[in-house]
């Protein structure tokens, strides 16, 4: 597998779907719902029994795609979720043994991160994109203006709590690359099979990433 760095992954979609699926009968359709709406880079949760089919799932279905796994909070989940077809691993914190897992493994590594310290670990491991969360608990967006100084060459995804609403100021933010999100992927539209919702919100979130860069 190649290696594909942490921020090109998160420049690809300025809003990164955070998918929790119950349903292995969803994955196709949804992967290929949101990608038909400009959004190319899924994190699947591993939140369910089944989430690694649903990373297969969705890689056979959408290959131009970037699938990764989201909640991986060891090694041997990493392994698994990379074995699976997982392009890219984000988890809810930073540890060394997840961090020298992504690096064996040669996947970029978006770990959890809410305060200094965490920064500060990270950065002795080589880090320097992170996963910001959970954001709006955190300090949200004047917690990552006030990391800016200290910390110059650090960007952020905010995950957790991020909306359609108050995305627009994450993503106005010069160290912030991208935002992750559950609103695009909604639960009624997904148990309903109305993937043309899903496409619409899909549209929705690209076209406000690109209002707040513009």
């Amino acid at each position: 597998m190649s290696t594909i760095a942490a921020e090109y992954v998160m420049r690809i979609s300025p809003v990164i779907p955070v998918l929790t699926v119950p349903d292995v009968a969803h994955a196709a359709p949804l992967a290929s719902a949101l990608v038909a709406g400009g959004l190319r880079v899924l994190e699947v949760t591993l939140r369910t029994p089944d989430a690694l089919q649903v990373v297969r799932e969705m890689a056979a279905a959408c290959p131009d795609a970037v699938i990764g796994a989201g909640t991986v909070l060891n090694a041997d989940a990493l392994k698994r979720a990379v074995d699976a077809g997982a392009r890219f691993i984000v988890s809810p914190g930073l540890t060394k043994a997840v961090a020298r897992a992504a690096e064996a493994a040669g996947v970029p590594l978006l770990a959890g991160v809410a305060t200094a310290t965490d920064i500060m670990r990270g950065l002795d491991l080589g880090l320097t994109r992170f996963k910001f969360f959970p954001a709006e608990t955190s300090g949200g967006a004047p917690a990552i203006a006030a990391f800016a100084g200290p910390f110059g060459e650090v960007a952020f995804c905010p995950t957790g709590g991020v909306t359609l609403d108050n995305a627009p100021r994450y993503l106005g933010m010069k160290n912030v690359l991208c935002v992750g999100g559950s609103w695009i992927c909604s639960k009624d539209a997904v148990e309903a099979g109305d993937w043309a919702r899903i496409t619409a919100l899909s549209k929705g979130a690209a076209a406000l990433a690109r209002a707040a860069a513009g």
